[in-house]
């Protein structure tokens, strides 16, 4: 639960330092004085980057874009949880008012086959591009047949489709899940498309072929423990999980 009295603390940090994947990585353990509360996790990474930098010493390696909870990239494991403790949020969204005095924040990458370790706490998620390149899209068709997007939807199914879309594609549910599984990834992109007219043309390719990338690149399977659910930044449901199993089955018995 975040404090609400704000002032500077001296923390230790413990990020995980590798040079590449081919390369073992180690814990290393830096001291920080004088930490805003008011600064976000990440900010408190670029104060201890100025330091590093200032002693002669490699700066971590870490990924991040909008630092407003929409892109996903700021994906890192905090005290053992994806994108710390505290829950629906990312990374970014995390505050120092979340820690107290002489605490050890531990900061470790995603742990996946699928997302190999580029250099200390960046890794390689670009899996999860080609999982959406092989069947998350729809056809445009230009001909004389009304637009999809003309078509009335029910309230409920354009929520759920809309509640499925809120994925980021960041990995938390990858790196919650003891088997390293993308299926809550994998189910919302594919959800977003079944629920809506626009995606039934391609409905039964999409689902086999994403789940096929997906088995290809290394991504273990679900046995349902919710992990990715109780991580998941934007509270993606485990029903889509279970949507997604029913369009597999569909295209299965349509083959």
């Amino acid at each position: 639960m975040a404090k609400s009295i704000d002032k500077d603390i001296n923390i230790k940090v413990k990020v995980w330092r590798q040079r590449s994947a081919k390369e073992k990585g180690q814990f290393v353990t830096y001291d920080l004085e004088k930490v805003p509360q008011s600064a976000s996790i990440l900010e408190m990474l670029d104060i201890l980057n100025n330091k590093l930098i200032h002693q002669g010493e490699e700066p971590i390696v870490y990924d991040h874009d909008c630092r407003e909870g929409i892109c996903g990239m700021c994906s890192l494991y905090i005290n053992g949880h994806p994108h710390g403790p505290d829950k629906a949020i990312t990374t970014c969204q995390l505050h120092m008012r979340n820690f107290d005095e002489g605490d050890t924040i531990t900061i470790e990458p995603w742990r996946s086959a699928g997302f190999p370790v580029i250099r200390d706490l960046m890794v390689d998620r670009t899996a999860f591009d080609k999982i959406q390149q092989a069947g998350g899209f729809v056809s445009v068709n230009t001909g004389g047949v009304p637009d999809g997007n003309s078509i009335p939807i029910p309230h409920d199914i354009a929520e759920r489709a809309i509640d499925a879309a809120a994925c980021i594609g960041c990995g938390s549910c990858v790196a919650a899940c003891k088997n390293g599984s993308a299926m809550l990834f994998v189910s919302a992109k594919v959800s977003q498309y079944a629920l809506l007219p626009q995606g039934k043309v391609e409905a039964a390719r999409r689902a086999k072929k994403m789940v096929a990338k997906m088995d290809e690149l290394g991504f273990g399977n679900c046995t349902n423990t919710r992990a990715c659910e109780l991580e998941c930044p934007k509270s993606i449901s485990i029903s889509n999980i279970a949507r997604l199993n029913r369009e597999f089955i569909k295209a299965k018995f349509k083959d």
